[in-house]
């Protein structure tokens, strides 16, 4: 039998949860809210520990499939770890290498991008970013 998919949304609060932050780092997810409600149109929902906007039903090759965000993020452990940004990158044509160029400071994972803190990278980049993976997975 398949594990159940952990990543589900909840009733938590997205605003207590950036109240527990550290200020500096609970300032960077207020503007990350704001980004990326702007971008997707959608309001911010905890889904465990991440803070994401919008639903997509997804299908993997080998039959399993559920649901998760379009995009969102989350903030490391106390604030003290890098921001997990989840972009779904992989959808975005060849032009995301230009797209990444003009972000900052940044490291890739499998499935999203980390970084520091938000002033070590270009917001409005990082708002074509979320725009142009929302309008790749079929915004």
């Amino acid at each position: 039998m398949a594990a159940a998919n952990k990543t589900v949304p909840t009733a938590a609060d997205v605003d207590a949860y950036v109240a527990a932050q550290p200020e500096a780092r609970a300032a960077d997810c207020r503007t990350l809210i704001a980004l990326m409600q702007r971008a997707s149109g959608e309001p911010p929902v905890m889904w465990g520990r991440m803070v994401g906007f919008g639903r997509r039903h997804y299908v993997y090759d080998s039959g399993r499939e559920g649901d998760i965000f379009r995009i969102g993020f989350a903030s490391g452990a106390g604030g003290k770890g890098d921001i997990s940004l989840y972009l779904d990158l992989g959808c975005l044509p060849a032009g995301r290498e230009a797209l990444l160029a003009g972000l900052g400071r940044y490291r890739e994972g499998k499935g999203c991008l980390y970084v520091k803190r938000l002033a070590d990278v270009d917001l409005g980049a990082l708002g074509r970013l979320c725009e142009a993976a929302l309008r790749e997975a079929g915004a």
